[in-house]
This record gives structure tokens, sequence and C-alpha cells, in this order.
């Protein structure tokens, strides 16, 4: 399970990396929940908005931010976009404790981080196989979002409890400085066990060559697909979260981080199933999306506190398994030339989809109230597991059969590699990856 420790390079980000996703989950924390509670009057909308501009440029900047991550020195990259990030952190705390923070203001560092994001994704996800290498490459996905993950069972919780105790200033101050693990990490990386592979060449056309790689790529358009609908319309939990605990169980901010903390156990347990396994396998998406959709709409129905907190644990489980088979097939299977543009195209459909989805969640929440924005959430992971379903049935000719009192699959296009099998868009046999 954490085979990739083995690595030295692998160890020092892992736990600088740690460090950060702590403060990261604090800061999300406490600024959703001024936004909900002291910005407006329990406006999911504004919440909807910030997410918006937090992760639209993932959308606006992909041709660049792409063929940055394939062109540029990664490590160095990475300094610059974590140390931008720490910066802004910084300024919102400072604004926050001066006690002049306005609404406009956290639009404006939303809209900053985002931009700065928009860099780190991509290359960050990439950098991942030049610490372990490709024959790590899987475990290592699954062991960093068991980071995040971990770092999101603890983030919300101490914020939620600082955020009652001595405001929010102070936990976006406490994330500006979690940033400097990282800048330490990076910079005391052994450069010479880096495994650096041939960067993009600058050529005519270069910017757009991982849309053409992905348009001829059934496997990764399905898988795109999936993580649009999911990923747009099923994982703002920000906004299902806070607008649950606030207006449907009354809860305050403690409660609030607490929730976000149980949901989080379920991501790490999906993240650590996740590490055990040898190799992703792009199978496992259709099962993930429909739990996950199921789940979401046990919690929309759940009639208290702590069944909603259960649900929500079954929901990280289903979300962190989805989340890091879809990004292990993803980059297991693409030239390692066209990696970070194939990765960005990913980020930004990931990410980029909460300026469309994070509104209209928002205003059904408002509208509706939060239970049907959780429904419109469940409604995602199930599309999502249509289409992974019809994939395997129309490419990979999947068919159901009973044998001896069970339901078995087969399969007349035997999965190669490690992925879905690469068909072209012809039906001509599948290639490896």
């Amino acid at each position: 399970m954490f085979r990739s420790l083995t690595a030295l390079n692998y160890r020092i980000w892992f736990a600088g990396a740690l460090v950060s996703n702590v403060g990261t989950w604090m800061q999300r924390t406490a600024q959703d929940w001024i936004v909900l509670t002291q910005l407006t009057h329990n406006d999911a909308l504004a919440v909807g908005i910030v997410m918006a501009l937090q992760f639209g440029p993932q959308l606006v900047l992909l041709p660049i931010t792409g063929y940055a991550a394939d062109r540029l020195d990664r490590r160095k990259l990475l300094m610059a976009t974590q140390a931008g990030m720490g910066i802004l952190g910084l300024g919102l705390g400072i604004l926050t404790i001066s006690g002049t923070v306005q609404l406009w203001q956290v639009y404006i560092f939303a809209l900053l981080l985002g931009i700065v994001a928009a860099f780190d994704a991509p290359a960050r996800q990439t950098f991942v196989g030049d610490l372990v290498g490709p024959k790590l490459l899987g475990n290592a996905v699954a062991l960093n979002s068991a980071s995040f993950n971990a770092a999101r069972l603890i983030g919300p919780a101490v914020a939620g409890l600082l955020t009652a105790a001595v405001g929010a200033g102070w936990v976006f101050l406490i994330n500006a400085v979690s940033f400097v693990a990282v800048l330490i990490s990076l910079n005391f990386m052994r450069r010479a066990q880096l495994h650096t592979e041939k960067r993009a060449s600058r050529s005519r056309g270069s910017l757009v060559e991982g849309f053409r790689y992905v348009r001829g790529r059934p496997d990764l358009l399905a898988i795109f697909a999936m993580v649009f609908l999911i990923g747009t319309f099923g994982l703002n939990f920000p906004i299902f979260v806070a607008s649950m605990a606030s207006t449907v169980f009354h809860k305050g901010a403690g409660e609030y981080g607490i929730l976000s903390s149980v949901m989080a156990v379920g991501s790490v347990v999906g993240a650590l199933l996740a590490a055990r396994r040898e190799k992703p396998r792009g199978s496992l998406l259709a099962v993930a999306a429909v739990i996950f959709g199921i789940g979401c709409i046990a919690a929309a129905a759940a009639p208290g506190y702590w069944f909603f907190g259960a649900m929500l644990a079954i929901v990280g489980v289903a979300s962190q398994t989805f989340n890091t088979t879809a990004n292990g097939v993803v980059q297991l299977s693409t030239d390692p030339l066209l990696r970070g543009r194939v990765m960005a195209i990913y980020m930004a459909i990931f990410m980029g989809g909460t300026p469309i989805g994070a509104p209209i969640v928002g205003w059904v929440a408002d509208a509706f109230g939060p239970r049907w924005a959780l429904v419109v959430g469940g409604a995602s992971g199930i599309a999502a597991a249509v289409i992974g379903i019809y994939y395997m049935v129309h490419f990979r000719g999947m068919r159901f059969a009973i044998a001896e009192r069970r339901v078995r699959v087969t399969f007349a296009v035997p999965t190669r590699g490690i992925t879905l099998p690469e068909v072209q868009g012809d039906g001509a046999a599948a290639q490896k990856a």
C-alpha cells in the first residue's frame, strides 16, 4: 500500500504536501463559512460564485497551463505557484483579521487563487511521475489522494473550532504559513534522482496537440465525460454540507467542520483501497459512480445530523475511488510527452466544471432547499455510470451472464495493460496503452 514511500524524493514531497494540504482544507472551510454566515445571510449562491471564480481559470487557461507543465521545469514551476498561493492566503488573512474584508474582496482573492492554481494543478499531478517513475505512478497517485484527504480529515475540524474561537482570519494566516513546508520539500529534493523525461518541444500547434490526442481516444473521452458530470454537479460539497448543516440541521461552524472530517474518513479509506491495487482499473469507475449517486440521494433524505454524516462517509469512499482511479488510468495510459497537456484537460474538466455546476447547485439549494441540491449531485453519479456502462458495452463488448446462480460479467475485447482499451474511432482493434 505504501510502496511509493521507498523513493526518497517522494517521502520528502509527501511530508511537505501533507502539511500544506491541512492548511488548504482549513482555508477552504473557513472561507466557505464566512461567505455563508458572515458576509451573506446563508446565501448558497454566493458560495457557488466563490467556487466558480476559484476553479474557472482551470478551464479558461487550459491550453497554456498544460503546455507549461510539459514544457517547463515542473519543480521550479511548483515553487512559484506554491509561493503565490501562500501570499494570497496571507493577504486574505490580513483583511479578515483587520475586520475590513468584504464579499467582493473574497471574490477577487478566489479568482487570483484560481489563476495560480490553474498552473499548479497539471504540474503537481504530473510531477508525481518525476518523483517515482512509471512503475510506482499508480500507487503514488493514490497515496497523494490519501494525503489530501487525510488533511481533509484534520483541516476542516480544526478550522471549524478556530473559526468559532478566534475567527477565520487566523485560519487563513495558518494556511499561508503551511505553504512553507512544500517550498522546503521542493528545495531539498535530490534532483539527480528525479525521473525527468524528455520535455515537449516548441512547435506550431503544440498547444492544441493534447486535444487532438484525446479526440482519438474513446476511452479517455468516456472518462472525461464521467468526470465532467460528477465534478460539475456532484462534488460541490462546500455547498451541500454547509447549507445542510446551517439551514436543515441548524448547526454551527464546529459541527460543520466535523461533517467535513467525517466525509474525509471515507475519502481516506477510498484512497488507501486504491493504493492497495496494483494498477487502476477503468471498469471500477462505473461502480464507484453508482455508489456515489445512491449515497448522495440517501444523504439528501437523511432524517438527522448523524445519519447525514454516515452517508457522507460512504459518499467519500465512492468519490475518492472514482477520482483516484480516473486520475491513475489517464496518467498511465497517456504518452509521457503529452501527459501535462492531457492532465490539464482532465483537471480543467474536473475542476473547471465548477463554474457551471456550483452556481446552479447553489441556486437549487436556495430555491428548493439543500436536500434537492444533493439530489442533483446524486443524479450526476447515476448519469456518469450510464456513460461508463455504455462505453464498456459498445467498445468492449461487455455482457452479463448467469452461471452457478451468480451474475458474471464478460468482455469480448479484453483490457490490455492497465487501462480501458484504446479503441480507434472506426472500431479497429484495441491498442496497448
